[in-house]
């Protein structure tokens, strides 16, 4: 009997934390199996609550994949932001702020490469197109989006003058374009069965040709 009560699903959930649950879930599907894998029927079932329990914090199926799109989002911002503290530490000007432009790339490729799901994720297309800021209990100090931590990190380059001020406008597109189609050609492309060391030097060779490029 005790097994099968463990096995009903619920109706309520401890502390009203059911949103939460249901994110949590929705990310573990989006870990293993991308955006098409967050499936809001799931998601309730991995929560342990009935189906109709997901209605009281999500619309629908759309809704739960913008909170968990969001949480994606976060969770890579927390990894750029990572890299960025190391660069911060620099003593000269000028090698911080370059330092920190590679440190976006370099976070946003190590992002997409260890959680692919999450990745595809935060970016998918199609209907799952949505603008939304990350998740902000998934962002670190300074509660910036990736996008926007690429251009504090363009912004930083200029304040150094490592960056003259007139290439400034639309610097972040051409980056974010260049290190956006290198994590696809390695997470889904001719690059997917090159080993680690090769995509390595070739990542720290495209973050200079993007500097030199600006």
């Amino acid at each position: 009997m005790a097994s099968a009560r463990r096995t009903q699903p619920r109706t309520t959930y401890h502390h009203g934390d059911l949103r939460a649950a249901l994110i949590e879930a929705g990310l573990a599907l989006a870990r293993d199996g991308g955006p098409q894998a967050v499936v809001l029927r799931e998601a309730t079932r991995r929560a342990g609550v009935a189906p109709n329990a997901a209605y009281r914090h999500f619309s629908g199926h759309q809704a739960l994949f913008e909170a968990v799109r969001a949480a994606a989002l976060g969770a890579l911002a927390q990894a750029i932001e990572a890299e960025l503290q190391l660069a911060e530490a620099l003593s000269d000007p000028i090698e911080r702020a370059r330092g920190m432009l590679a440190a976006v790339g370099r976070g946003y490729l190590s992002f997409a490469q260890a959680e692919t799901g999450w990745f595809l994720t935060a970016f998918a297309s199609g209907a799952f197109d949505v603008e939304l800021p990350p998740d902000p209990a998934r962002t670190a100090d300074k509660g910036l989006n990736p996008f926007e931590l690429l251009g504090y990190a363009l912004d930083a380059m200029v304040q150094a003058g490592a960056l003259p001020a007139d290439r400034r406008a639309g610097a972040e597109f051409l980056a974010w374009s260049a290190v956006h189609g290198m994590a696809l050609l390695i997470i889904d492309g001719p690059l997917r069965r090159a080993p680690q060391a090769a995509r390595a030097a070739l990542g720290a060779r495209l973050l200079r040709m993007v500097e030199d490029g600006l």
